[in-house]
């Protein structure tokens, strides 16, 4: 870097004008700083403001999302994805309620032991919750560090995320770590973006040595991207007697203890309308009959690329109508059967989710 004394007070500068008015930076209250930062993990700042305004007037403290129902916290969730993180969260609520008089501690490590808490969101909350001289390294610090400062390896493998993480902490102003983890963020959000970065309006720009070099789209250097797998899946409203059928998830993997319409993946050589059947009688006990295809519904998450096939299913004129039937669950915890204006109420994943307003106010029942 040609001019390291520079790179500091030019990007602090830059961020006490230009900085975005998030809500908790209005006065930094450590709650409100780390429900933020367990948003922000994998979701950009803007989209988790709408969220956290919401998920705040309904838990505004730590005493709160500690009393919570773990259904209320995945409701008020709901739409932000990777929901092992509201889990998380409300674990770490419950041990400060109940060893830290219901309070963040001030110290890094103790921050770090909280569930759901790495390395990146004990040094955000660490700094910018109590301005303790931490730093917090995202996709977007490593980005702007590997360009200014014309790193060439690969930054998320060990050595290079060992690299910035060191150089960062070189660069830390004493004293100032809550503005500069954030001028840092920021930047790489608003301008030195992953694409089309605004080079002309950067702060840093006269410091930064892969524009120097002409290197800008080669920096940072990636490790390879992984492939994306296609799944096919099929899952059924069933209905039956104005109610639909709904079971929550074992309390495991990505969607544990959401609710569901059940399915799964369409095996090798059989129909979509096929597989549901079949997982119906796996997942519930119920024999179904597919009475309508009631959408297709597209959705990716991490390395995935899902494509649900939906049905509405009925049960065979065998089943009383007059009595509601009981399933055997094998791949769930509990069910329900419920209005259909009802399901609002419920967690669903994302793709679950597009289904249930596609559907709304529909004769779908009919």
């Amino acid at each position: 870097m040609s001019d390291t004394a520079a790179f500091v007070p030019l990007l602090l500068d830059w961020f006490a004008a230009s900085r975005r008015d998030l809500p908790w930076r209005r006065d930094y209250d450590p709650y409100a700083v780390w429900v933020s930062e367990i948003m922000a993990q994998q979701t950009q700042m803007d989209r988790v403001v709408p969220y956290f305004t919401r998920f705040m007037a309904r838990f505004p403290n730590v005493a709160a999302l500690a009393r919570a129902d773990e259904n209320d916290v995945l409701k008020a969730w709901e739409g932000l994805g990777y929901y092992s993180r509201a889990r998380n969260l409300l674990a770490a609520a419950r041990i400060l309620a109940a060893k830290h008089q219901g309070t963040l501690p001030a110290a890094y490590e103790a921050i770090l032991a909280l569930p759901g808490i790495g390395a990146y969101t004990a040094g955000a909350v660490a700094s910018i919750a109590f301005g303790l001289d931490a730093v917090a390294v995202d996709a977007n610090v490593m980005r702007v560090l590997a360009r200014v400062c014309d790193i060439d390896v690969p930054v998320k493998e060990p050595a290079g995320k060992a690299r910035v993480t060191e150089l960062a902490r070189e660069l830390l102003p004493t004293g100032r770590a809550r503005e500069y983890n954030q001028a840092l963020m920021e930047l790489g959000a608003l301008v030195c973006r992953p694409k089309n970065p605004d080079c002309a309006a950067c702060p840093v720009a006269a410091v930064c040595q892969a524009r120097h070099l002409g290197i800008v789209a080669d920096r940072p250097v990636l490790s390879k991207t992984p492939d994306i797998t296609p799944l096919l899946v099929a899952t059924g409203v069933l209905a039956h007697a104005g109610r639909v059928f709904i079971q929550k998830r074992l309390p495991v993997g990505a969607w544990g203890n959401m609710w569901e319409f059940p399915g799964g993946r369409i095996e090798a050589g059989e129909t979509p309308e096929a597989a549901i059947v079949r997982e119906f009688a796996e997942e519930t006990a119920f024999t179904v009959e597919a009475s309508a295809k009631l959408a297709v519904i597209r959705h990716g998450y991490t390395t995935y690329r899902v494509t649900l096939h939906c049905y509405l299913l009925r049960l065979p004129d065998s089943y009383d109508p007059c009595i509601t039937p009981v399933p055997t669950l094998t791949a769930a915890q509990e069910s329900l059967w419920l209005r259909p204006d009802a399901l609002a109420r419920y967690a669903f994943p994302a793709g679950h989710r597009k289904l249930i307003d596609q559907l709304a106010g529909s004769l779908w029942l009919a």
